[in-house]
């Protein structure tokens, strides 16, 4: 299969047409990333997004590696001589590795097993005797033939069971055999857990788990996830087993030819390659199967969670005191001007004693009198809620709003090198405390600078294949990016290394040329940066905003290569760019038709006219802080029956976590979500959102809260 034969399999599996396939494709070989063909390609790709673009890049690199993996076989077989036309034919057809992979096992270099043993003294034309199931032939008779002391074959059974090895691998290594016990395995196949002798299992987190049985088809991805990792730690084992008789029957249709001595041999050699080869074979890759399954769902829900927490709604560059709350160590308090830039550093102890309660207060007041703060951050940690009740209690004014935020990877930041570099003056927690406060103003250009898996929105994340999670990862974190797009003058070199086409090398380059050369006054002045060729100033520039710059569009969207065209607009209607900007009425004067050429469709000129009338517009939603229920800050004062104000801090495919403000997370499991069956918890929540949950049940021991979302909730429980 070559690159041209690809676009016809991927139409075909993403219901789209070949021509929007081979395009990408060459774009994407070209060097253009997935955001700049979303929003600046359509004509080309026929207005695909960014999950199709995804998968067509993703695609592709399966089907080139399956090649790759053709070719090694194909040579393979020729220097073997066994490169058959009716081989080759089945290699070149074979469309998945698995197909390709049953093909080659007879031909792959093998171990010494029994069967290469029974080959090696001569038994081979035995066991094809045998296979053939000719009712005529004299089964002992034919045995005796094959008796070779210095072999060690020394009886007829020795030399059957020799063949019956011979024939138990040929069982094994025949795709049709492979396949149908693939199918039964991943179709009707069981899981099966037991407890490890010795082990404490009814006293770890896995003892829901001692005895559990489950279909393969149907066993959801956290807990295929959670039974490997109880096996990986040691308390539980793991089998995975089908209808033996099933197994049994659909290999005799494919091998039983007739009833006689010479088939009894062929049941035998059945039994023997099921028990021995085949549900071995099976039950791993059934493992490796569901694991893979259990990884992509899980992958999805954390890259889900990830994207909306990255997209959360800014504060936007205001002032801001930001507070990363302690009882014993105090409370680490920074105030940070518009630009997130540290201006103060201060610690209170607001949690010992009056006295120290009262310094406190003094001291916060003297901070907002001199910062004129126009918002106060709380992490949401330890002490937390018991900062923000203290807060409260500061004769402050009711416009500066108090804010509890997320804190999850914040001390990931801290110690990182990312935060020494910046604050190498400053300590951990003052670091922390500055990540808070900068997540309030911009939760996207501050959690780019934390990797995905610390912010704490995961499912089984450290379980899963880390290279498709990292790449999926990845993917979300350039999507958000360069969909809200990035100021140049402001971004730091790890926002702006997911902007399209730049990466880690010409960030630090931009970073570094700015720092030298002061504020970029125009995009095109990006093209002076070292190393910021034509290329990546194509794919870069519709994604960097510059406020107040030379051009009125170097704000927006549009993408400098339309700014001629936006200029023809403009004296079309007899005013100048910044004129036509913001001004709805000559925008709908314009006829969009008469600037249709063969580079320029309609998809480009209405992203256009989208940017005229909102130039640089943030996609995300307003921003709007959570309100906890005064009083309750502790899990111990939850009780149930309490209806509380929460906000979803993570999603899984079981259900959600909210934080109603007591340190701990309370659980909406899916069947709570909502009056309706729900199949998937992302149709119903989101993380951030905010929410209100009725409180079902409470484990103090163990920590936990159960929730309800259902309305009546609190009467059914």
């Amino acid at each position: 299969m070559n690159t041209q034969s690809y676009d016809n399999t991927i139409a075909l599996e993403l219901g789209i047409s070949n021509r929007q396939v081979l395009a990408t494709v060459e774009l994407l070989d070209d060097g253009a990333t997935v955001p700049f063909l979303a929003r600046y390609r359509k004509e080309k790709t026929g207005g695909l997004d960014e999950v199709i673009i995804t998968s067509i890049r993703d695609r592709v690199v399966q089907l080139r590696d399956l090649d790759k993996r053709r070719a090694v076989i194909v040579a393979s077989l020729e220097d073997q001589g066994a490169l058959t036309d009716v081989l080759q034919r089945q290699v070149h057809a074979a469309t998945s590795m698995t197909e390709l992979e049953d093909l080659y096992l007879p031909y792959r270099p093998k171990r010494r097993t029994r069967a290469l043993i029974a080959k090696e003294q001569g038994l081979e034309p035995l066991a094809q005797s045998l296979w053939a199931q000719d009712s005529q032939l004299d089964v002992e008779a034919e045995a005796k033939k094959f008796l070779n002391v210095e072999q060690g074959i020394a009886s007829v059974e020795k030399a059957l069971s020799g063949a019956r090895d011979i024939m138990a691998e040929w069982i094994n290594e025949h795709p049709q055999a492979r396949a149908s016990m693939r199918g039964l395995f991943e179709e009707q196949g069981i899981v099966k857990t037991t407890g490890i002798r010795g082990k404490d299992v009814q006293g770890s987190k896995y003892r829901d788990y001692v005895e559990w049985e489950e279909p393969v088809a149907t066993a959801p991805s956290h807990r295929v996830l959670a039974m490997r990792r109880g096996e990986q730690e040691g308390f539980l084992t793991i089998r995975i087993v089908v209808p033996e008789q099933t197994a049994l029957s659909l290999l005799h249709r494919l091998f039983l030819k007739g009833s006689g001595p010479e088939s009894v041999q062929v049941i035998m050699a059945i039994q023997d390659s099921f028990t021995r080869l085949l549900a071995p074979s099976m039950e791993t890759e059934t493992r490796l199967f569901t694991k893979s399954r259990a990884d992509q769902i899980a992958i999805e829900v954390f890259a889900q969670n990830v994207q909306q927490l990255l997209m959360a709604s800014p504060l936007g560059q205001k002032t801001v005191l930001a507070i990363d709350p302690g009882f014993r160590t105090g409370c680490k308090v920074v105030c940070l001007d518009r630009q997130g830039h540290l201006r103060q550093t201060e610690t209170i102890y607001p949690h010992q004693g009056a006295s120290a309660a009262s310094k406190a207060r003094e001291t916060i007041v003297a901070l907002c009198q001199r910062f004129q703060p126009e918002a106060i951050a709380i992490g949401n940690g330890t002490a937390g809620r018991e900062t923000e009740t203290f807060l409260r209690t500061v004769p402050l004014s009711s416009d500066i709003p108090i804010v509890m935020v997320n804190e999850s990877g914040a001390s990931v930041y801290s110690a990182s090198a990312i935060a020494r570099e910046e604050f190498p003056d400053q300590d951990v927690t003052i670091r922390g405390a500055v990540s808070i406060g900068r997540r309030l103003m911009d939760p996207l250009a501050e959690l780019v600078k934390i990797d995905p898996k610390a912010i704490g929105v995961g499912q089984y994340q450290h379980d899963v294949d880390q290279g498709i999670l990292k790449q999926r990862l990845q993917d979300v974190v350039v999507s958000c990016v360069n969909r809200v797009g990035v100021d140049v003058n402001m971004a730091s070199p790890q926002l702006l290394t997911a902007v399209s086409g730049v990466g880690s090398q010409l960030a630090m380059n931009i970073v570094a040329y700015r720092q030298e050369h002061g504020p970029f006054q125009s995009r095109m002045a990006l093209k002076h940066v070292p190393r910021l060729g034509p290329k990546a100033f194509e794919q870069a520039a519709g994604f960097l905003r510059i406020t107040d710059g030379v051009h009125p569009l170097d704000a927006s969207a549009v993408h400098p290569e339309r700014y001629s065209l936006v200029h023809v607009m403009a004296k079309d209607l007899g005013c100048t760019v910044k004129e036509l900007l913001n001004d709805a009425d000559r925008q709908h004067t314009l006829d969009l038709h008469r600037y249709v050429t063969e580079e320029v469709g309609k998809p480009t000129l209405d992203d256009i006219m989208t940017e005229l009338a909102k130039p640089g517009r943030d996609p995300r939603q307003q921003f709007a802080p959570v309100q906890f229920h005064e009083g309750i800050h502790s899990l111990e004062q939850v009780e149930p029956g309490m209806i509380l104000s929460g906000v979803v801090t993570n999603v899984t495919a079981f259900g959600a976590f909210v934080d109603i403000g007591v340190h701990q997370d309370g659980l909406v499991h899916i069947s709570q979500l909502a009056n309706r069956f729900v199949s998937d918890p992302n149709t119903v929540v989101q993380v951030n959102q905010h929410v209100n949950v009725t409180v079902l049940k409470v484990d103090i021991p163990c920590r936990r809260i159960a929730l309800s979302m259902k309305t009546g909730s609190s009467k059914n429980s």
